[in-house]
């Protein structure tokens, strides 16, 4: 790992993420980095680049929710200080990893750089997915009462996470579907429903 690299994502980069809301602050960038950098044991793939491509995945939230994998892709894409570290072709790579990696995306990443940010980012420990889906609600329905919450979060986790959800899994990863088989568990028993009510 390039120190200077991990210097400048340190002090540069993760710090801009403590401006946005809780459940896509800088411990998800660090859970992220860190789940991607595990992903790549035993794959051909520059270790510089997937920490590179975890610490500006989710930073076009700054713009906007809609569409900020294109403009987190842009802001990449434009950091001129990457260019001490990268070939204009490893730029790119990387800028189309940051545009694959969206749960909601029906298409396959273009390269291992996308599948392994895009698996990374699903981060399926069941808690955790729970705990930031509220954080979330939260921060996006601050008028919201706990029964308002709770029909929100179960909501998404169903359109996300149930049997007919569109979140997609890209390439072998325990956790990941050990967690979704979890969360799909709890859907079917009621017991993600009792787990949201007793977390509110």
């Amino acid at each position: 790992m390039n120190r200077d690299l991990q210097s400048y994502l340190e002090n540069h980069i993760l710090p801009q993420y403590a401006e946005f809301e809780a459940s896509h602050g800088v411990e998800h960038i660090r859970t992220v980095t860190k789940n991607a950098l595990e992903l790549c044991d035993g794959l051909d793939v520059d270790r510089n680049m997937v920490m590179t491509i975890a610490a500006y995945h989710d930073i076009g939230l700054r713009y906007g929710r809609e569409d900020h994998e294109i403009t987190g892709a842009r802001v990449l894409a434009e950091d001129r200080e990457l260019d001490r570290w990268f070939s204009p072709e490893q730029i790119r790579t990387m800028q189309e990893a940051v545009e694959d990696h969206r749960a909601s995306r029906k298409e396959k990443p273009r390269s291992i750089y996308g599948c392994i940010i895009a698996e990374a980012d699903r981060d399926i420990t069941p808690e955790r997915i729970l705990k930031r889906c509220i954080l979330f609600e939260k921060t996006a329905h601050p008028e919201a009462d706990e029964e308002e919450i709770n029909g929100h979060v179960l909501s998404h986790i169903e359109e996300k996470y149930g049997e007919n959800g569109y979140l997609k899994l890209w390439m072998p990863c325990k956790r990941n579907e050990e967690g979704l088989q979890t969360l799909r568990q709890w859907l079917a028993t009621g017991e993600l429903k009792k787990r949201v009510k007793s977390a509110l």
